[in-house]
């Protein structure tokens, strides 16, 4: 199989690899760059779980081949923050207990992190609307709605 160079920023960092034109961005970051913290979860872009951030907009790692990534900017969920240094997003998940068994938390801070940049999330509607492409299967979502509101009402 024929490989090509891609050169991709990922959390700041400039990544030159070669890499085989059907490698979906998802394995490119957790295989290549072991960042984990991007979850595979339907490979069929419905989850969510592989959502990052490419050049400032959220979007499903498991849809996108590496190679299309070619000179753009990545960000997964280990850009957030780190163990003892949570960004305020992070921290609100935390207190508000948005999480359970963490498989989806990933993909719902990225695209929160897309949200608030984007939108003025008014109403829990809105933010709710904006979590619609994402799935969770312990949470209800309504910690996960309280954490995002937190963070909204604390910008104002």
């Amino acid at each position: 199989m024929s490989t090509r160079d891609i050169t991709v920023t990922v959390n700041g960092a400039a990544h030159r690899h070669a890499v085989e034109p059907r490698l979906l961005l998802s394995d490119f970051l957790r295989g290549t760059l072991g960042l984990t913290g991007t979850h595979v979860g339907c490979e069929h872009g419905v989850c969510g779980a592989c959502t990052v951030l490419l050049d400032g907009d959220s979007m499903r790692a498991c849809l996108m081949f590496a190679v299309q990534a070619d000179g753009c900017r990545v960000e997964t969920v280990e850009s957030l923050g780190r163990i003892g240094q949570l960004n305020p997003l992070q921290q609100s998940f935390h207190e508000h207990h948005a999480l359970q068994c963490g498989f989806c938390t990933p993909g719902m801070l990225m695209t929160a992190t897309d949200l608030l940049k984007k939108y003025p999330l008014a109403t829990d509607d809105e933010i709710r609307e904006g979590l619609s492409g994402n799935l969770c299967r312990c949470t209800g979502y309504e910690h996960i709605v309280a954490a995002i509101r937190a963070v909204v009402k604390e910008r104002t």
